[in-house]
């Protein structure tokens, strides 16, 4: 008797409870999996536009639909475009990473003493407004060099590190079909397709377009309001 009051329990709170959350948890994957999400950023490889602290928005839905939990692709609709913001699993150890794609596939890109070449033809640089640059630690400033780059009609902020050891200039390299040459803003302090080579299609989770919200690491994880629901250049 004290089974079968244990099994009608135990079905009653599968009826109840159990089903209808495990309903909403997969639910909720799936849309994470595959149409949108968010992501941490714990890196400043992407400052001075993504700093340590942001929660990005990830429109997963950009580019093409992917089969929930896998990264097999259902229909594409866009390719990225140079410029763009994409969130990607390296194709080295696999990890989430977040960069700027530079090159498109078939691109000739070359990089001398940091700047960039697509092409054959230079990017131009600018000075980068203060309303960017001003969003980093006034005691952090000093160490920086900002700048505007300018590729075709795209423009989005790049700082180097004059202080640190990097990878500042290489020879043309051609980019494969169906992939890209991705970098980091954060020119001198980023791991991007110069260590790890080109990004295949099919690595590419979607588009970061947004920081949704932000908090400082550095000081004691204060909310940055005036990054809330902030446009990424």
């Amino acid at each position: 008797m004290k089974q079968i009051k244990w099994r009608e329990k135990s079905s009653r709170v599968w009826r109840e409870w159990a089903k209808p959350l495990l309903t909403i948890l997969l639910i909720t994957g799936a849309f994470r999996s595959a149409i949108a999400d968010w992501n941490d950023v714990p890196t400043g490889s992407m400052k001075p536009t993504i700093l340590e602290g942001d929660r990005i928005f990830v429109n997963k839905l950009a580019y093409d639909l992917k089969i929930p939990f896998t990264t097999v692709h259902l229909t594409a609709w866009a390719d990225p475009k140079r410029g763009d913001i994409i969130v990607f699993f390296s194709p080295s150890d696999g990890v989430r990473l977040v960069k700027r794609v530079v090159g498109l596939p078939g691109d000739e890109i070359e990089l001398r003493d940091n700047q960039l070449l697509v092409n054959g033809k230079q990017a131009t640089y600018r000075p980068l407004g203060e309303q960017i640059s001003n969003q980093i630690r006034a005691e952090e400033r000093s160490s920086y060099r900002f700048a505007a780059e300018e590729i075709e009609q795209g423009s989005h902020p790049v700082m180097s590190t004059p202080r640190l050891s990097a990878l500042r200039s290489f020879t043309a390299l051609k980019v494969p079909a169906d992939s890209y040459f991705v970098m980091g803003d954060n020119r001198d302090n980023s791991k991007d397709s110069r260590y790890i080579g080109c990004i295949p299609r099919g690595k590419i989770v979607g588009q970061a377009k947004t920081v949704v919200l932000s908090v400082d690491p550095g000081n004691h994880y204060v909310p940055r309001w005036e990054r809330f629901f902030s446009a990424l250049p």
